[in-house]
């Protein structure tokens, strides 16, 4: 008898991308379907399916390599545990971006194959993701390496200090309050729609930070939120005491250096947060914490324009724990298991998206399996 094989998604929009990584997954037996209902998807992405789940349901079970599919009953990333039980497979296939750890995991303990795409296009068809179909959208996310928090007066009132950001092109379609200033991209989207329009992107950063803070609002989204989308490359964010906005701004798009950084951080989903999560609460903000989070991230801009790789690795770790030191509700025991997981292979090691439902950002030279990797947007 063929093994069973079971995927997880939303197919919405199909495209050949699907196809052929269902096709993929039929080369290790007979493939059974779950697919994400239109709650659930709205419930992880804020937004409605371009397709209703009967029609997704439909265009799924049409295809001649799929044996059967459904809609999950669940909701969230393991929308799918209670068909999973049921059918019994003995492989559960994924994609290298719908990779988790806690699916992983499900699979430990219902002894199933984990087995992850090679992502293989049909023939000489380019690859295709639905992110990329939707490229109707082009505006960037944001990811900070080192310094995060201080461009939050209630913080830098201690000391002043920098955070280091890179622009990320939107190749995935990054997870909703994952660390990735995806509420300031969406106020972006907001304002422009498909891309950000030409002319000074600090000052266009400073058009996005007033229309995602106007007056009266309550909490403030930090500046380097929307200055990480506006300006490409590699940025340094200079915070002085006291301040919303950054009081000097380098940048540079020195091709070796950005090559360098893509080559080296991996990204690895982490499992959602809890509801109710408050990273504000139990915060222990005090002058040698700040002054600790301000010379990680220095060093982190030095080591990084020299290329240098243990170095910034120290300081990459340095400023994640002066952070954690300051929010401790940052890190859960569920995601001080996935660092420790990590930490003795790498250089170093982060999370974007405090309390879960980000990334586990991690520094490596050597590829790191079932991690995705990102492209660093230029002018």
């Amino acid at each position: 008898m063929a093994k069973k094989v079971f995927v997880s998604g939303c197919y919405d929009m199909l495209h050949s991308g699907h196809v052929a990584f269902l096709e993929e997954a039929a080369t290790y037996g007979d493939v059974y379907v779950g697919i994400g209902s239109d709650k659930t998807v709205y419930d992880l992405k804020l937004r409605n399916t371009i397709n209703t789940q009967a029609e997704r349901l439909y265009m799924i079970r049409s295809l001649k390599a799929v044996k059967e599919a459904w809609i999950n009953s669940g909701s969230g990333v393991l929308d799918f545990v209670e068909e999973m039980k049921a059918l019994q497979p003995d492989i559960f296939f994924v994609n290298n971006d719908g990779h988790s750890p806690e699916k992983e995991q499900l699979c430990k303990e219902l002894g199933v194959e984990y087995v992850v795409s090679r992502r293989i296009p049909h023939g000489d068809l380019p690859a295709r993701s639905t992110t990329a179909l939707r490229k109707a959208c082009r505006i960037p996310y944001r990811l900070d390496l080192a310094g995060g928090w201080l461009d939050q007066p209630y913080v830098n009132k201690l000391f002043p200090g920098p955070v280091i950001t890179i622009s990320i092109e939107p190749d995935y379609e990054f997870n909703h309050r994952s660390g990735m200033s995806t509420s300031s991209r969406n106020k972006a989207i907001e304002l422009w729609e498909t891309d950000i329009p030409e002319g000074n992107k600090e000052k266009l950063a400073k058009i996005l930070f007033s229309f995602e803070n106007p007056p009266g609002t309550r909490y403030i989204s930090g500046s380097q939120d929307a200055l990480g989308i506006t300006l490409p490359g590699l940025n340094k964010l200079y915070y002085e005491k006291d301040s919303h906005w950054p009081a000097d701004i380098i940048s540079t798009e020195q091709e070796d250096i950005l090559q360098w950084l893509e080559s080296i951080i991996w990204m690895i989903p982490l499992s959602p947060r809890e509801n109710n999560f408050d990273v504000l609460s139990d915060t222990a903000i005090q002058d040698e914490k700040v002054r600790q989070l301000s010379a990680a991230a220095e060093e982190a801009w030095n080591a990084i324009l020299e290329k240098n790789m243990a170095a910034f690795g120290r300081a990459f770790v340095n400023s994640f724990d002066a952070q954690v030191a300051m929010f401790p509700n940052m890190i859960t025991p569920e995601i001080a298991q996935q660092v420790n997981a990590y930490k003795d292979t790498v250089h170093g090691w982060k999370i974007s998206g405090a309390g879960g439902g980000g990334y586990l950002i991690l520094l490596s030279e050597k590829k790191i399996d079932k991690a995705i990797q990102i492209r660093i947007r230029r002018s």
